[in-house]
């Protein structure tokens, strides 16, 4: 039988005590889901679910006797965070679906652990470990699955992706993740259903496609998802992947990590840009962000786009241009400085408050900025004659 390989994570801090809580030592809890999947791919693990045969009712009672605190982030459904010293876990009670909508599920607990795996969505995601012996239990092939890195539904695809039309977009994350070929008949059914993601809120469609753009594979990925028409009805907008392609490989040859914003607006022409954030529900940071990228370069300086942008608005727009890979390294540590003149200073110099004074300042900071944001001499010339010709215009 394969077992779960050590890793780092299995000496967090608390969860061998939870695990000891909720029966381990019986079979009653096992680990279950990403956590099992990426310790088998020896992938870096980030959060921990467990899954037990005790009711919701049964788990709170447990945790409350040992004095672990507990959440009852998701009781209809039978999930509990359990906070241990090293941070939350996830506790689920083994369920079964009894009716589905395509966007919410209506549960009954089971103790069959079978039943329980039957409702996941992909084989690989489908995978149980005994937390004291690290047996791993493989109900539907997912450990054939992640040797040949493949992404396939349990059962159905059609049917799975009827129960949960989200399925269509994570079958193309995890197989931007982990797979090389797609499944043919997961495949097939995502694209003929893919007119149901129209029914998801775009909060969930947001998310994730956002996961899905910074994904390993994410740009062959999603040429597939053009191909077959599974964007349409999400975003129309987009026609093409060359740009993704074309960014992802400057992204590479930089060493800058893909961001899922910046990928996003490479999907998209320039005018649909706003259009898309506000669908999506984009947070207004997220969406000045988009819009700040789209625009383009042009001729200032790495420094200047820096300084006005913020280093991260300057990165985007210059991966997103035909600007130089040079101009993007010259951002690299560094920090864009502070205009050392203040309004008071030209008050000081004799120019009255007020409007006049606002202006000369942004003129001084042009100049200043394209000068290449010296001191010293320099910056008391650009001083002198911002200040002379204000006051030249004043008195006029």
């Amino acid at each position: 039988m394969t077992s779960l390989p050590d890793a780092p994570w299995r000496a967090r801090a608390g969860l061998d005590e939870l695990c000891t809580v909720l029966g381990a030592a019986a079979g009653e809890v096992r680990f279950v889901g990403g956590a099992v999947r990426d310790t088998l791919l020896g992938l870096d693990v980030a959060d921990v679910d467990l899954a037990t045969v005790h009711a919701p009712e049964a788990v709170l009672d447990r945790l409350d006797a040992a004095r672990i605190r507990a959440v009852p982030t998701g009781l209809a459904h039978g999930t509990i965070t359990a906070v241990i010293e090293s941070g939350p876990v996830e506790v689920t009670t083994l369920r079964r679906d009894l009716a589905t909508d395509g966007r919410h599920a209506t549960v009954a607990f089971t103790s069959d652990w079978r039943e329980d795996a039957a409702r996941r969505d992909f084989a690989i995601n489908a995978l149980y470990a005994d937390p004291l012996t690290g047996a791993v239990f493989d109900y539907f092939g997912g450990l054939d699955d992640l040797a040949e890195r493949r992404v396939r539904f349990i059962g159905d695809p059609l049917i799975r992706i009827a129960e949960d039309h989200l399925r269509i977009l994570r079958f193309f994350r995890f197989l931007a993740r982990f797979g090389d070929a797609p499944d043919a008949d997961g495949l097939a059914a995502c694209s003929r259903r893919a007119n149901d993601l129209m029914a998801l809120s775009r909060e969930r469609i947001r998310d994730e496609l956002l996961k899905l753009l910074v994904a390993r594979d994410a740009v062959r990925v999603t040429a597939l998802m053009l191909d077959h028409g599974i964007l349409l009805p999400v975003l129309p907008e987009v026609a093409s992947t060359d740009r993704l392609t074309w960014l992802a490989q400057r992204e590479a040859a930089v060493g800058i990590a893909p961001d899922p914003l910046r990928r996003l607006v490479a999907l998209l022409p320039r005018d649909a840009v706003a259009e898309v954030g506000a669908r999506l529900k984009l947070s207004n940071l997220q969406r000045k962000r988009l819009e700040i990228a789209a625009e383009d370069a042009g001729d200032f300086s790495p420094q200047a786009l820096g300084y006005r942008l913020g280093i991260e608005g300057a990165i985007d727009r210059l991966l997103l241009s035909d600007r130089p890979l040079a101009d993007i390294a010259a951002l690299a540590g560094w920090v864009p400085p502070r205009l050392p003149v203040s309004g008071g200073v030209l008050v000081g110099r004799g120019l009255s408050r007020g409007p006049l004074v606002a202006a000369t300042l942004h003129g001084i900071e042009d100049a200043w900025i394209a000068a290449g944001f010296p001191d010293g001499d320099a910056l008391a010339a650009i001083v002198d004659q911002a200040v002379d010709a204000a006051l030249r215009a004043e008195s006029s």
